[in-house]
């Protein structure tokens, strides 16, 4: 009889402690009851009722329009700063360009978004943009945030790479723009889906920074949903929250399917490659060597 771990028991608290309350959630979004504490029965009637409300649902469409472009341009950024920090050696300033590229991993979002909001209020005196905060502050606080995080996923993904790949392909004319895109990002590509995908995540959950460069009429799903909280918690978050897990889980399963897909292709074309190599060398005939002359009495 096998006996339960301490650390199966770890396990299983601790997937607990994360899963139970998104459970709770989600199956309080079909309480028909407009007391979130008070259970009144099944119902459907709160995801019904996001249709009606343009607020909430405005706010959500503004958080994913975010979303997307911080994930681009961090993912664009972030790599750009790896490809610097792992290739490029030596060059005055490294260490600095190193530490400015972390800077936002260490430092409280609190700090960020103050000198944020300063910097945009002085640029709006000197040059006149931007003329009033809004998405694009925001894409732009976003992305400053994100682009660590991916820089630091692809640099460790670029010190795993074996440069002989590259240098060969130098080696026989192509050019080093070429190399990049079509040898370098083809192997990273996991990273840089990682990074994507985090920063997604990032931009969507960010309270602190967006409240700093925000302006009127680009409120934020974060923002909404702290404010509503303060007056109680509304059925209707319950059902946005829900939307955004099944949302989440769903792009996930997706990414792990076509990912494990593409990796059993490549197993199969490595092994398919092999037994042909090997089926090959059989079918060539063998040439025997002659034997040693005797040596002469």
């Amino acid at each position: 009889m096998k006996r339960f771990s301490f650390s199966k028991l770890m396990l299983v608290l601790g997937l607990l402690f994360i899963y139970l309350p998104m459970l709770i959630l989600v199956i309080y979004s079909f309480n028909a009851s407009k007391l979130v504490t008070v259970w009144g029965g099944w119902s459907v009637k709160w995801y019904v009722g996001l249709l009606d409300n343009t607020q909430l649902m405005g706010s959500v469409m503004r958080s994913l329009e975010i979303a997307c472009y911080t994930a681009v341009a961090a993912v664009a950024l972030g790599t750009l700063a790896a490809f610097v920090l792992t290739r490029v050696t030596r060059f005055k300033g490294r260490t600095l360009f190193g530490g400015l590229v972390t800077a936002p991993l260490v430092m409280p979002e609190v700090i960020t978004g103050l000198s944020l909001l300063l910097l945009f209020v002085a640029m709006a005196q000197m040059i006149g943009w931007p003329q009033e905060r809004g998405v694009v502050t925001i894409w732009i606080a976003h992305t400053t945030f994100c682009a660590a995080y991916v820089a630091v996923v692809v640099s460790a993904r670029l010190r795993e790479l074996d440069l002989s790949i590259e240098e060969a392909a130098m080696d026989l004319g192509a050019k080093p723009w070429k190399v990049f895109f079509l040898i370098t990002i083809p192997m990273i590509a996991p990273s840089l889906a990682a990074g994507g995908m985090m920063s997604f995540a990032l931009s969507l959950d960010d309270l602190v920074l967006a409240s700093f460069v925000s302006g009127p009429g680009s409120t934020t799903l974060p923002m909404e949903v702290f404010s509503a909280v303060r007056l109680g918690v509304k059925p209707e978050i319950n059902a946005v929250a829900s939307l955004i897990l099944l949302s989440v889980s769903l792009v996930t399963f997706l990414v792990w399917y076509f990912s494990r897909r593409a990796e059993e292709r490549r197993r199969r074309a490595i092994q398919q490659a092999i037994e042909e190599g090997a089926a090959a060398n059989v079918g060539q005939p063998q040439v025997r060597r002659p034997a040693p002359a005797a040596a002469s009495a």
